[in-house]
């Protein structure tokens, strides 16, 4: 059972956007407020406790009022890598999110400032990292931006330990995008304690997340029948960070490059999840999920910010997923991302009745876009009802920076 009372949290509607925000109640009664007094003792609907859609207590008539506790919505950043400075910088920008905490067991940033670790203009903020995660959840946040790790196993108990605070979670690890399939007792776990702790947590971000399923899933809303699902996204991981290069294996060896991919060690991360969190919302039923994993080999050099890579060398990863029933391929997701990309795209087809065909060209825009549809999906994730949320379950949102608490 969930803990009795440690946290207060109220929904509020700000325009079409609910925010959940924490903290002591303060609201006074407004003089002359008799009318919505005898409607809430009627049985008017009230303002609800606890998680958005599970809740079942009610606020009391008098904190009923147009200026209910409008707070800001208390974040910490759980990991400072590239994906987490960047989600921090545009957390700040936000005026209706405020960064309480933020947690990096690295040695070269604990002990430091947010801003200055995340080479923010306006730095410091005043926020210091700390290796100790369970301190900074103590800090009573609303929801922790996680991003730690690609893998769900390595990452479960950091997850688990922030939903035990009471928090919401938006996490950027690709394999809790979509998890039934590849793990199901993780997802089930997770699942369980999100809603013994009455908060909600989704795995997001670009890809998986957004551009090879969640925008295939919101075309087949004009669609009558579908046959067939087609992505496609062409990236160029030279205008990537490091530590996404180094994951599709530029600058290595063919022969390098095969041994990391038998090791588990090279590919991009989710493009399965997709592949399932698709078939799953189009009910389109499968025998088999396949993957493959190649390398593209560069023709020429080609030099990053952070590395060179030789003609003959490693440019990056060739990878394809496919979903077949009866033996028929009904989905197929194709990611090429190399250093040297010439015509990066986004590309979604859906054959059916009509025939849909989109194409960005240039693609999501890659780091950008991951920060991006992880902030956005802060208000929505607080407004979710308690338990495991996926892509698919999720409105599309965006959250303004000028947006009020």
């Amino acid at each position: 059972m969930r803990p009795a009372g440690k946290h207060t949290r109220l929904a509020l509607l700000t325009g079409r956007t609910s925010f959940i925000v924490r903290g002591s109640l303060q609201a006074k009664r407004p003089v002359g407020d008799d009318q919505s007094t005898r409607a809430a003792q009627a049985g008017t609907p009230r303002l609800t406790v606890g998680c958005a859609a599970t809740a079942n207590r009610i606020l009391p008539p008098r904190l009923r009022t147009e200026n209910d506790v409008k707070k800001k919505i208390r974040a910490i950043q759980y990991g400072v890598g590239p994906i987490g400075a960047s989600i921090a910088r545009l957390m700040r920008s936000k005026h209706a999110i405020e960064i309480v905490g933020a947690i990096d067991t690295d040695p070269a940033k604990a002990g430091r400032d947010l801003g200055e670790v995340a080479g923010a203009p306006d730095a410091p903020w005043g926020v210091i990292i700390s290796a100790d995660a369970q301190d900074v959840l103590g800090l009573s946040a609303d929801v922790v931006i996680h991003s730690t790790s690609s893998s769900l196993p390595a990452v479960t108990e950091q997850l688990l330990a922030c939903l035990e605070a009471e928090a919401c979670i938006v996490s950027t690890c690709e394999e809790l995008a979509y998890p039934y399939r590849t793990y199901p007792e993780l997802a089930a776990q997770l699942d369980k304690a999100a809603k013994d702790w009455g908060v909600a947590l989704i795995g997001t971000g670009v890809n998986p997340g957004f551009a090879m399923d969640k925008l295939a899933i919101t075309l087949a809303a004009v669609s009558q029948r579908i046959e067939h699902v087609k992505a496609v996204r062409i990236v160029d991981a030279g205008s990537r960070r490091l530590p996404l290069q180094k994951k599709v294996g530029a600058g290595m060896s063919e022969e390098e490059f095969r041994a990391q991919v038998q090791a588990g060690l090279i590919k991009h991360v989710g493009l399965p999840e997709s592949v399932a969190m698709i078939a799953d919302s189009l009910n389109l039923a499968v025998d088999e999920i396949a993957e493959t994993i190649e390398p593209v080999i560069a023709k020429a050099s080609v030099t990053t910010p952070f590395l060179t890579v030789a003609a003959g060398q490693v440019a990056g990863v060739h990878q394809i997923a496919r979903a077949v029933k009866n033996g028929q391929e009904i989905i197929y997701l194709e990611l090429q991302m190399y250093v040297g990309a010439s015509a990066p795209a986004d590309t979604i087809e859906l054959r059916g009745e009509p025939n849909i065909s989109l194409v960005i060209p240039g693609g999501s825009p890659g780091d950008i876009a991951t920060a991006s549809v992880v902030v956005n999906t802060i208000p929505v994730i607080l407004d979710a009802p308690a338990g495991l949320r996926t892509a698919r379950d999720l409105p599309i949102g965006f959250l303004s920076p000028d947006a009020r608490p």
